[in-house]
C-alpha cells in the first residue's frame, strides 16, 4: 500500500516508504518493530514510538514485531518486561505471535563475532574504559589506535573464546571492531561490540559472561527478524553508519533501513529513564506507576485513556527536528476524549455542610439526573436530596466580592438538577471563626429548576446529600515540574519539582451512584474535572480517587498572569 489516501498521515518517513515500495525494495514488504530495552516502565515518549511503528505496519499492511533489546543485564528484569507488554496492549496494539528478545540471538550474534575476527576486522583489546575514551580522540581531533590493534586472528579468536569461558574479569577486555581512529565520526573510531558483564541475566542466567553492544546487536537483530524500515530517535543519528557498516560486512541483501526522527520531549516532565529511576529510588515519586511519572502505567492509574494519548501522537506527528511539546496539548486530548464518554456525576472536595430549615427532618426525595447533557444513551441515575447537604466550601462567603455571584447570606442560588436555596444565617466555629455550617430555605416550586415567578438566580452549585455521601480521599495531581524544561534549568533537575504536584483531600464526599465505582471507570465531577478510581487501593481502605485532569487548562491561566 502507498500513499494514495489523502486521509492518511504523511510524513517523510512514509515518504521514504512510499519510495522503496515503489523502487521494489524487500517485494514491497513493511516490517518494523518496537525494540525497547527492559530497563524501566515505558513513558509517553515510548508512547510516540509505539503508535509510529505499529501505525506504519497497519497503514502499509505489513507486521510490527515487539522485541526487548535485552543486551545489558544491569538493571534488566522481567518486571520491566511485563511492564512493556501490558502497556503497549492497553495502548491497543497487537504484535500477534512475534514477540521476540535480543537475548534469543545471543548465539547468532557471538557467531557473527567470530566472522568478524576471521576477518581481520575485529580485536580483542586490553585498554581500560579510561583509556579507551582518551585513544579514541575528539570532534576535532583523530583519534589513535590501541596496541592491540595489531593482534593476529588467532590470537584474538583465542582470547574472544576464553572470554566467553570466562577466564578473565570483568573490565579487563573488549572486542572491538576494527574500522578507522581517524573517522571524522567518533561512533566509527573502533567501537565496543563485547564487554565481560559477570552478571546474571534474568533471562539467560549465568549462561553468558560477555554481552553484546546494543550497536552491534541491534541492526543485527533487525536483520534476523527481516525488519525493513528500522525506525528510531534521532540521538542514533550519528550511530547509523555503524548499523550499516555491521549490515556491509556480515549479511547479504536486502538489508534493513535506519531512518531516524524526533524523539518526544514534553513540557513539565522529564523523558529520561535514568532520571525517572531516579525519582523512584529517592522516594520522590511512589514508583513507576504513581500517576505523577509520565509512565503508560502512570498515567493510566490517572485516568487517561489509550485513545487519548493515540490521538496526541498522532496530533504532534513526525519530524526531524527536536522539540519541546507542550503538556497542555496531551491534557487537551484528555479532555476532548473524556469530554465524550465520562459519566457526569457530583463529588464534593471541601465540604460545608448546609442545613435546609424548611424541609421536612427525615424526608428524601429521588432526582433523576442523566449521566451526560448531550447523551441520553449513558443513562441516568438516582440522586437523594435531604435536609442535610454538602456544597464545595469555596461556593460561599459570608462578605462576597462584587464578581462573586455563588452562595451568599441573603442571597439565592440554584442546586444542580434541584431546588432554589436562599441563605438565611450562618454558624462559625467558636475557635476559629470559620464558616462551619450554613443555614438555608429552599422553594418547593423549584424543583423543576424554574421559578413560576419567573425570578432568576446568578448561579448553579452542585451538592450531595449529607446522609448519603460517600466518605472518600481525592488525589489532587498537576504537573511534576514547576518549570517547562528542568533539564535544561541550572543545577540538579529535582530542585524544579513541582511543591503542588500532589494534593491530598481526607474528607471528601461523593454521590452515593459512586460507592462501587472500580478502576479503569472515568468520571467528571461536575465543575471540578475529570476522576477516577484509583487502581492502587487496597479493600477495606477509604475509596481513593484520582484527578485526571481539570475542566479547564489552569497552567496556561498562570503562565500569562506571570508574562
Amino acid at each position: 500500500m502507498t500513499q494514495t489516501d489523502p486521509s492518511l498521515p504523511s510524513d517523510f518517513i512514509r515518504n521514504i516508504i512510499d519510495d522503496d515500495i515503489k523502487a521494489g525494495k524487500h517485494q514491497g514488504r513493511v516490517a518494523t518493530r518496537f525494540p525497547p530495552e527492559p530497563n524501566g516502565y515505558p513513558h509517553i515518549g515510548h508512547a510516540k514510538s509505539i503508535c509510529l511503528n505499529f501505525g506504519l505496519a497497519a497503514q502499509y499492511g505489513g507486521t510490527c514485531n515487539l522485541r526487548l533489546d535485552d543486551t545489558d543485564p544491569s538493571g534488566e528484569s522481567m518486571e520491566y518486561v511485563e511492564s512493556i507488554v501490558r502497556d503497549v496492549k492497553w495502548l491497543g496494539f497487537d504484535w500477534e505471535d512475534r514477540l521476540f528478545y535480543a537475548s534469543d540471538y545471543y548465539e547468532k550474534l557471538y557467531q557473527y563475532a567470530l566472522q568478524l575476527i576471521r576477518k581481520g576486522l575485529a580485536y580483542v583489546c586490553d585498554l581500560n574504559a579510561d583509556q579507551i575514551r582518551e585513544y579514541r580522540g575528539t570532534l576535532t581531533e583523530p583519534g589513535k589506535e590501541s596496541s592491540f590493534r595489531k593482534r593476529t586472528v588467532a590470537e584474538n579468536l583465542d582470547l574472544f573464546v576464553r572470554m566467553r569461558a570466562g577466564e578473565f574479569a570483568d573490565g579487563s577486555r573488549v572486542l572491538r571492531a576494527k574500522i578507522d581512529m581517524g573517522s571524522p565520526n567518533v561512533t566509527m573510531r573502533d567501537p565496543i561490540m563485547y564487554r565481560i558483564k559477570k552478571e546474571s541475566h534474568y533471562r539467560t542466567g549465568d549462561a553468558w559472561c560477555i554481552y553484546p553492544m546494543y550497536d552491534f546487536a541491534h541492526c543485527l537483530s533487525d536483520y534476523i527478524e527481516r525488519i525493513t524500515h528500522s525506525i528510531c530517535t534521532l540521538e542514533f543519528e550519528n550511530n547509523r553508519p555503524l548499523y550499516d557498516w555491521f549490515l556491509d560486512q556480515l549479511v547479504e541483501k536486502p538489508r534493513p533501513r535506519q531512518i531516524e526522527f524526533a524523539r518526544l520531549n514534553l513540557s513539565y516532565t522529564v523523558m529520561s529513564k535514568r532520571k525517572l529511576l531516579e525519582l523512584v529510588e529517592t522516594g520522590v515519586v511512589g514508583g513507576w506507576d504513581d500517576p505523577q511519572m509520565p509512565t503508560l502505567s502512570g498515567m493510566r492509574r490517572r485516568g487517561f485513556t489509550p485513545e487519548a494519548i493515540r490521538k496526541f501522537c498522532e496530533k504532534i506527528g513526525v519530524s526531524k527536528n527536536d522539540s519541546l511539546i507542550d503538556m497542555a496539548l496531551l491534557e487537551n486530548c484528555v479532555r476532548d476524549d473524556l469530554n465524550e464518554k465520562a459519566l457526569r456525576v457530583m463529588a464534593v472536595l471541601r465540604p460545608l455542610r448546609v442545613v435546609i430549615d424548611n424541609y421536612p427532618e427525615g424526608e428524601v426525595e429521588m432526582f433523576d439526573c442523566p449521566y451526560h447533557p448531550k447523551n441520553a444513551e449513558m443513562g441516568s441515575r438516582q440522586v437523594p436530596f435531604s435536609r442535610n447537604l454538602f456544597i464545595e466550601r469555596e461556593d460561599f462567603m459570608v462578605e462576597p466580592p462584587k464578581k462573586f455571584f455563588r452562595l451568599a447570606p441573603g442571597r439565592e442560588v440554584r442546586l444542580r438538577y434541584g431546588y432554589f436555596i436562599r441563605c438565611i444565617g450562618v454558624v462559625k466555629d467558636p475557635a476559629t471563626g470559620d464558616v462551619a455550617e450554613v443555614h438555608c430555605t429552599y422553594d418547593p416550586q423549584t424543583r423543576s429548576g424554574f421559578a413560576p415567578d419567573g425570578r432568576k438566580v446568578d448561579a448553579t452549585i452542585h451538592w450531595v446529600s449529607a446522609p448519603h455521601a460517600v466518605p472518600v480521599e481525592v488525589r489532587l495531581y498537576d504537573r511534576l515540574f514547576r518549570v517547562p524544561d528542568a533539564l535544561s534549568e541550572p543545577g540538579e533537575f529535582t530542585e524544579y519539582l513541582n511543591p503542588k504536584s500532589l494534593e491530598i483531600l481526607k474528607d471528601c464526599r461523593l454521590e452515593p451512584s459512586l460507592a462501587a465505582a472500580t478502576p479503569g471507570q472515568r468520571f467528571q465531577f461536575e465543575r471540578l474535572g475529570y476522576f477516577c478510581p484509583d487502581s492502587g487501593d487496597s479493600p477495606g481502605k477509604t475509596k481513593v480517587f484520582n484527578r485526571t485532569v481539570t475542566l479547564r487548562d489552569a497552567w496556561a491561566k498562570i503562565v500569562e498572569k506571570g508574562r
